[in-house]
């Protein structure tokens, strides 16, 4: 009776014949927001169940420390609690434009965000959310000789950080983690696992992270990818970086040389990611094909059919049938060979299928593309040597590019030498694809004495002596190439190969604007402005941007209307003019009927032109929506 009633419950065809477990229902519901927040716990008969860990969730809604808690099934460190309490805080920050590093500022849909992934994601979370199908990410490995950030986000000043030892005397966020530092596992864990919260939320439902790791930290790695997108959601790859000759490595610790690494790929939600399948050669028969008749045969000729021709082979003898093809097409199998003349060049032609030298198969979970040395030489090609150390392999990116087919936007967030923006434009070009990629590059000083050949590079080249130039400069040397290379395609002239660099900065609000409170009348009366005297407008078309939720690579417009500048961003999305506004100018910028339009408070005379503004909208252009700053 025992076994027959088992057998029934573990059926999904029978009846449950009770009302619905709400706390499972509720558990489901947690677990779709805060992954991270459950565990496991036994049942009254010692079986395993979901639970939720409550301490971890009082912490994910709480904006301070939360400590407590008890001995679970989790992946614990000192600072896990800290790295919760930095992703959720909010940061007074914001993007500047740099138009003399970009290239085609006005119009390229790619971005380069300069300054601390972190800080830059949590920048981009209105007006990304859920917009990015492809992350791409190539972390620190923490060997021991590389930098992790130190984040701390509850006082957001040069002077905390100074304070705190986050900063050097050159204004650097990084810190040496070496295997002598008492939270060596830790403080690279807790680097992680903050940002990759915060990507999550960037990706689209069938968006997928990628990550580059090596065994230091591959375990740990695997951990907190299950912790942030469910346990359900994440795979391990292994990459053969000896590919197309690279060298391996050996290690003390082992007795074998290392040619491998991992790839961990994330979904936001596996059951919605399907990947597009691959053209690989057909293994031991790359040189096989199959043929066609090219002639029609005699009795299936109608009658005026102008496919008659003459066709001369390789050797000289000429063949005059009547072909499936018209002149115009014959003449471009020819051009293209892919018209066959058997084995002795005299053969009657016949029609070369080219899809028989590959196929089309599903990617596979070891990946034996893009190895260390063709990275480093496709770098090389285009740059000098040794300016940057162990560079992705181009090839490697339009793999995972090529299976993801993101369709819309590739994100990396640990940019280094930007291989991932070089590999997107390679595959707009080959592929007549408009991918855009969003690059995230810290301005990471370069050491002298460690790095020479990039120091050097920057100082020949009269840049900043960091990171980010190197980076910078790669795009747009890359972009240059792919151009010449692809000089044949359709549509080359159109490739983006530009991108829009912003830079992370303080706020362009004053402290005021935000804490009026701390500030006495008479302090008030001696500021004239709200707005920092150094910033510009476009420094505040960019803020009110990301405040308002708008993509960052609309296309701008600068126009001078009645001799004042104003910010068409998107054709009409966004209309700013930061200048004194007159009664005129607003009835020209409403007959355009913009769906947003954004001035400073500093552009009107008096309270009540404020109201005069939005009553001159509602008349004019009703569906605008109008604020100032």
């Amino acid at each position: 009776m025992t076994n027959s009633v088992q057998a029934n419950e573990n059926n999904s065809d029978t009846l449950s014949m009770h009302s619905p477990n709400l706390v499972d229902v509720n558990v489901q519901k947690i677990m779709a927001l805060f992954p991270n927040c459950i565990t496991e716990s036994e049942d009254e008969n010692g079986k395993l169940k979901k639970a939720v860990d409550f301490d971890l969730l009082r912490q994910e809604l709480s904006q301070s420390l939360v400590e407590g808690g008890q001995e679970r099934y989790r992946l614990d460190w000192p600072g896990k609690r800290q790295a919760i309490l930095e992703a959720n805080s909010p940061i007074a920050k914001t993007l500047r434009p740099a138009r003399d590093e970009s290239v085609n500022f006005d119009t390229t849909e790619n971005l380069f965000i300069e300054g601390d992934n972190l800080e830059a994601l949590k920048l981009l979370q209105e007006s990304y959310l859920g917009q990015v199908k492809m992350i791409y990410i190539d972390p620190p490995y923490n060997t021991g000789n590389d930098f992790v950030y130190e984040d701390d986000f509850s006082e957001d000043t040069t002077d905390f950080l100074a304070r705190s030892k986050q900063l050097d005397e050159e204004g650097n966020r990084l810190i040496t983690n070496t295997e002598s530092n008492g939270r060596f596992h830790s403080d690279w864990l807790t680097m992680m696992y903050s940002r990759l919260k915060i990507s999550k939320n960037l990706l689209k439902d069938d968006g997928v992270c990628f990550i580059s790791i090596n065994d230091y930290e591959v375990d740990n790695l695997i951990k907190i990818c299950k912790e942030v997108y469910g346990a359900d959601n994440v795979e391990c790859l292994i990459w053969n970086k000896e590919a197309e000759g690279s060298s391996g490595t050996l290690k003390k610790t082992l007795r074998f040389r290392v040619i491998h690494d991992y790839i961990l790929v994330c979904y936001k939600n596996k059951t919605q990611v399907f990947f597009d399948r691959v053209s690989e050669p057909l293994e031991g028969r790359e040189n096989e094909f199959q043929t066609a008749n090219l002639a029609v045969n005699e009795s299936n000729i109608k009658e005026g059919h102008p496919n008659w021709m003459e066709l001369t082979s390789p050797n000289g003898k000429k063949w005059y049938k009547h072909w499936k093809f018209n002149n115009d097409d014959i003449e471009k199998l020819l051009e293209d060979d892919l018209i066959y003349w058997g084995s002795d060049g005299d053969r009657q032609p016949r029609l070369i299928i080219p899809t028989d030298h590959r196929r089309k198969v599903f990617s596979q979970s070891i990946i034996n593309k893009g190895g260390t040395t063709l990275g480093r030489k496709e770098f090389e090609s285009i740059m000098p040597e040794n300016v940057f150390s162990f560079p992705k392999s181009v090839k490697l990116l339009e793999h995972l590019i090529n299976i993801t087919n993101p369709k819309d936007i590739v994100m990396d967030f640990f940019a280094g030498s930007s291989t991932t923006a070089h590999a997107v434009m390679k595959v707009n070009a080959e592929q007549q694809s408009n991918y855009k990629f969003i690059m995230v590059q810290l301005d990471e000083v370069i050491d002298p004495n460690k790095q020479k050949e990039a120091y050097q590079f920057c100082i020949d080249n009269n840049f900043k002596t960091n990171i980010s130039e190197v980076s910078k400069e790669r795009i747009r040397r890359a972009g240059k190439k792919i151009v010449e290379d692809n000089q044949d395609k359709d549509g080359i002239e159109n490739l983006d190969i530009g991108f829009r660099v912003l830079k992370i900065d303080s706020t362009n609000m004053k402290d005021v604007y935000y804490t009026p409170d701390s500030y006495d009348q008479a302090t008030l009366a001696n500021l004239e402005s709200h707005i920092k005297e150094d910033r510009s407008g476009e420094d505040l078309l960019f803020q009110v941007m990301l405040d308002w939720g708008l993509p960052l690579s609309l296309p701008i417009e600068v126009k001078s209307i009645q001799g004042v500048s104003v910010y068409y961003v998107g054709i009409n999305s966004l209309v700013a003019c930061f200048d004194t506004l007159s009664t005129e100018l607003i009835d020209e910028i409403a007959r355009d009927q913009p769906l947003k339009f954004v001035s400073s408070e500093l552009a009107i005379a008096q309270d009540q032109d404020k109201t005069n503004i939005k009553a001159r909208f509602a008349q004019l252009s009703p569906d605008t929506q109008v604020k100032f700053i």
